[in-house]
């Protein structure tokens, strides 16, 4: 896939200041070195199957399947891993490899708090100082995750630049990393950024589709007819995908946030919208949403995690070459999936993961009761309880909210 260092066809590469030059060879020399070493991996596997919860299981969405028809539904359960979501994958991973290198501080971004709180978890856990960037916006969406992070030791510094979402916080964590690079490591939630990262990432989340593949083959004795993720930056997608690539009769379906529609200018829609276009920004050349002067547009969506202005070089040099299909779900779309997964299967899914519920839920009837599918839940909705109380407009949820700040207000 890669025709040069860094690069997926056009996609890719390491724009970076001087400054950071060094620091960039010694991440991508360690990186390699730790690639090739079959006993890191190990090390690797160890570790997720005795701190975390792998393999996660393929759980078989047989109510699901009855109410749509066509196709078995399957989805594979990562938000059963420690710390609820996919992103336990990445941060133990570089966890392990910031060790190799002796670095004793960790930075991080993070939209939804999934990947902060992963972050603070392996920081916790290994002994590193650890600080994260949020945007103001999802300090304030993902008050549940903030509390947890500092509980486990991790300094949260909102970022109060720009939209205040996830592309702020990356910028805001990129600065702290040029003063800090000699002592720590910044560990990138996402398969986006310059290179190595995007590489770095994705192998580590390799781990979901190499389970999945295995799991469907043993369960039904073939493959699926698709595979589904949420794409916020990608790394739950290019996580599961990585077990099909090579298989061309599984259709591989990205969902990104079609937040209040595509015409809307509310989303954060770049490969299945028609607002983005190819430029630079923050170390990398993807898709980006932005205006003819390169100035980066302002996203929406009801999921944090999705809530980001560019899309993994990667998933770009998938959507151009026509491996992977792009759809996008509205945030009335997804609450509507998020409710009826609830009811129908007892499973509670982020809002992003709900996003590739909702394409799926599309798709199903369309296929053979032969077929099967398989959903990427790539996090679980706990995290969500206030937005999704909100969005359903639960009164009681609401009187509960009241009640306890009249009970803090009066120092109860």
């Amino acid at each position: 896939m890669n025709t040069r260092e860094g690069y997926y066809g056009q996609w890719g590469g390491a724009f970076i200041p001087e400054v950071l030059y060094e620091t960039f060879r010694e991440l991508r020399a360690a990186f390699h070195a730790a690639k090739q070493d079959p006993l890191f991996w190990q090390e690797y596997v160890d570790l997720m199957s005795t701190y975390s919860c792998r393999p996660t299981p393929l759980t078989g969405a047989d109510n699901l399947s009855d109410h749509f028809g066509g196709a078995r539904i399957f989805i594979k359960r990562e938000d059963l891993n420690h710390t609820g979501a996919h992103k336990a994958n990445n941060v133990m991973g570089q966890g392990l490899l910031v060790k190799r290198m002796g670095k004793k501080r960790v930075i991080a971004e993070t939209g939804a708090g999934q990947h902060g709180v992963a972050t603070a978890t392996m920081a916790a856990k290994f002994g590193f100082e650890c600080t994260i960037y949020m945007g103001e916006e999802d300090v304030r969406r993902q008050r549940p995750n903030v509390f947890w992070m500092e509980k486990l030791g991790a300094k949260v510094v909102p970022v109060t630049d720009g939209s205040r979402t996830l592309k702020d916080a990356i910028n805001e964590a990129f600065r702290d990393w040029v003063g800090s690079m000699d002592t720590t490591h910044y560990v990138m939630g996402t398969v986006c950024g310059p290179h190595p990262f995007p590489e770095m990432v994705a192998w580590f989340q390799s781990i979901i589709g190499i389970e999945a593949r295995r799991q469907i083959l043993d369960r039904i004795g073939r493959l699926p007819a698709a595979v589904y993720a949420c794409v916020g930056g990608g790394s739950n997608a290019m996580g599961i995908f990585q077990g099909f690539l090579s298989d061309p009769q599984v259709e591989l379906v990205g969902v990104e946030a079609g937040g209040r529609g595509l015409d809307s200018g509310e989303h954060a829609a770049r490969l299945a919208g028609r607002d983005a276009s190819a430029g630079v920004a923050q170390g990398y050349k993807t898709m980006f949403l932005q205006n003819g002067d390169g100035q980066m547009r302002d996203t929406h969506s009801v999921a944090a995690g999705l809530d980001y202005v560019g899309v993994s070089p990667i998933l770009s040099n998938l959507w151009e070459s026509g491996r992977v299909r792009f759809a996008a779900a509205t945030d009335a779309e997804v609450i509507t999936a998020l409710d009826l997964t609830m009811k129908q299967e007892g499973i509670i899914p982020a809002l992003e993961s709900a996003h590739a519920f909702v394409q799926a839920f599309k798709d199903a009837p369309r296929l053979r009761p032969e077929d099967a599918i398989i959903i990427n839940m790539s996090g679980r909705g706990d995290k969500d309880i206030f937005t999704i109380a909100h969005a359903f407009g639960d009164p009681s949820w609401k009187k509960f909210i009241m009640d306890r700040g009249a009970e803090y207000a009066a120092g109860k």
